[in-house]
């Protein structure tokens, strides 16, 4: 039945559906995986990065990419869409700020790129852009924030949230780590620990190491907003503390039945 209906973006399905956005958002949830955890003193992003032994890393591919002075994004699906549409996320925050003379609100920024992923949902000729987005920044009204965006153009704003494989099993420890009755605001490295946790459950194949991990942070000083990439030696401490917190905890199992 849904082969009658999935060769236009612009027909709907009997049941109301749009079979084009839903195989695009399913794309999302086989690729790698990014996760984004608000703070009380900044927000964090945390992506899975994919290795292969025959890349040449001379040359950085980031997946977090910083947008403005106050705002930056990891995506994941199809990478070619990804990088299409983090230039447009450029454009639009330095055409803001070339009319107004200030960053963009995060906001504002996310709403600008969700109506033109929303446009490619609504005219025949196109289809959806097969990839999600997780948005961290700070403006002097809201503060800090974290957004996340789907294919369909839809956009929401989380405390904690987690796209791509097995995102499903990461937003459980997320609310596992996070939450004791009611929700626990965590400080920024108690985000890290519970970032690598998630990205050590998530993988499907072999141990976490630097290479697979890459993690970006938003904090505010007195007059400016400071965007920091962690080094591959801040992230190798981060993986041990939790290799030993795992051990002892699998010790404190094996020595109570």
């Amino acid at each position: 039945m849904a082969r009658l209906y999935d060769s236009r973006t612009t027909i709907f399905s009997p049941e109301g559906r749009l079979y084009q956005v839903e195989y695009a958002m399913e794309a999302v949830t086989h690729s790698s995986t990014c996760l984004g955890i608000l703070a009380k003193d900044g927000v964090l992003l945390a992506a899975e990065r994919s290795t292969n032994r025959l890349l040449d890393t001379s040359i950085p591919a980031p997946k977090i990419c910083r947008l403005s002075e106050a705002t930056a994004c990891c995506a994941t699906g199809n990478t070619a869409d990804g990088n299409v549409l983090t230039t447009e996320l450029r454009l639009i925050a330095q055409r803001y700020f070339f009319t107004f003379g200030e960053a963009i609100p995060c906001e504002q920024l996310v709403s600008q790129l969700c109506d033109t992923k929303q446009a490619y949902t609504q005219y025949g000729g196109k289809r959806p852009f097969g990839v999600s987005f997780l948005y961290m920044g700070w403006d002097s009204r809201f503060g800090f924030q974290l957004y996340q965006s789907d294919p369909s153009g839809n956009y929401s704003n989380w405390k904690a949230t987690c796209i791509g494989r097995k995102y499903g099993a990461a937003m459980a420890m997320l609310q596992q780590e996070l939450f004791n009755k009611e929700y626990v605001e965590p400080k920024l490295e108690d985000a890290k620990d519970v970032a690598i946790k998630v990205l050590g459950m998530t993988l499907d194949t072999g141990k976490l190491t630097p290479s697979k991990v890459e993690m970006a942070t938003l904090q505010r000083l007195p007059n400016a907003t400071f965007y920091k990439v962690l080094e591959a030696v801040e992230i190798r401490k981060l993986i041990d503390k939790h290799n030993i917190l795992q051990t002892q905890a699998v010790r404190r199992m094996l020595s109570n039945p």
